[in-house]
């Protein structure tokens, strides 16, 4: 049975320097909760700041299929678990307590790369039963966060599916998608590829306290113009929208994307499921106390008086007048900048496992 979630305990603003979260307490399926405590024999200990720690995992399979009816794909893949980038509205937090770690700070500190998940995506694309669809990559954690720049795991994955010329949507933040043009715009060529870039907001200042680890709202903006340079379709995703805070700047998010080139655009309000809500409640009464209770007043009566409604086709943006106002004001600014909402479909007809050395080729 799930341990009930508590109130956090706060770590010291000097140890999580440059970090989302202010807490770090034990995830929910634990049976014991841990809590740090300084054992006086080092005085610099309790200042120590929190470093980023990566283990590794040996996947038996990498896509995971959902069944969410109000999502468009149907399989994922995951080439991290956590995320550096440290979004304190990250609704895969939860996902940590899983590991037995914290959906607060471990979830931006303790991740978990999958160096074999190539090589296990490519046994798993050419089993007999397998059926082509899009995978989508970076629906939970960033496949761009900065560990990928030593790591390497997305781009040895999508050097994969592309050899199998296999369509993948990829979500995310980070600039570091740049670097894999080289293999991205050939797959766009042949209608294989669509990115998502989320653009929460136009503040830099607001941007480094609430996403503190990813690229700057401008850095997001030129990494669309790039991509669209090189031949490959950009949506937006002005997600989440967090009425009262980010959803004034809906229209000019949109705008400045449509100017950079992306060519659709989504929305999605923001979600607080199990420990996330505590977890923005205080970030947000640290942050912008001033505004907290219009904040959560808004949220709430989206959501039926609940910080949050995990009903399909609710969980994603809400009921009531003031969502049904974002949506009409994103549907309306949409329209006048020719911004589609739904991308093109990828194509799925080009799906073909590539040889492999030893293997008996076709005369035909």
């Amino acid at each position: 049975m799930d341990r009930p979630i508590e109130a956090a305990r706060p770590v010291p603003a000097e140890r999580r320097k440059g970090r989302g979260a202010l807490s770090c307490d034990t995830g929910r399926y634990e049976c014991h909760v841990r809590v740090d405590e300084h054992d006086g024999w080092d005085l610099s200990e309790e200042q120590t700041v929190l470093r980023t720690e990566v283990s590794e995992e040996r996947p038996r399979s990498v896509i995971s299929y959902v069944r969410s009816p109000d999502l468009p794909f149907d399989r994922t893949l995951n080439p991290y678990r956590g995320c550096e980038h440290g979004c304190i509205y990250c609704f895969a937090r939860p996902s940590h307590a899983w590991l037995g770690l914290s959906p607060g700070l471990d979830f931006e500190t303790r991740l978990i790369a999958r160096p074999e998940a190539p090589q296990v995506l490519d046994a798993e694309l050419r089993k007999a039963r397998y059926r082509v669809a899009p995978i989508a990559i970076g629906t939970n954690t960033d496949p761009y966060q900065p560990i990928e720049k030593d790591h390497g795991v997305m781009r040895d994955c999508l050097e994969v599916l592309a050899a199998f010329r296999h369509p993948v949507a990829i979500v995310t933040k980070g600039a570091l998608i740049e670097r894999d043009i080289d293999v991205l715009a050939p797959m766009a060529a042949q209608g294989l590829v669509r990115v998502g870039i989320s653009v929460t907001t136009l503040d830099p200042v607001l941007s480094r306290k609430m996403e503190p680890r990813a690229p700057a709202p401008a850095r997001r903006l030129a990494t669309i113009r790039r991509l669209v340079d090189a031949g490959i379709p950009v949506r937006v995703m002005a997600s989440p929208m967090i009425p009262a805070l980010t959803d004034p700047e809906l229209e000019a998010i949109l705008d400045a994307a449509q100017g950079a080139g992306a060519d659709a655009a989504s929305w999605i309000m923001l979600r607080l499921p199990l420990e996330v809500a505590p977890l923005w409640r205080d970030w947000l009464a640290t942050h912008y106390p001033d505004r907290a209770r219009r904040i959560m007043g808004h949220l709430q009566a989206m959501h039926g008086g609940k910080d949050y409604d995990s009903r399909w086709h609710v969980r994603m943006r809400g009921e009531g007048p003031y969502a049904a106002l974002i949506a009409q004001r994103f549907r309306r600014a949409v329209r006048q900048l020719g911004l589609a909402e739904r991308a093109a479909p990828l194509r799925c007809d080009l799906f073909r496992a590539p040889p492999r050395a030893g293997d008996q080729l076709s005369l035909f």
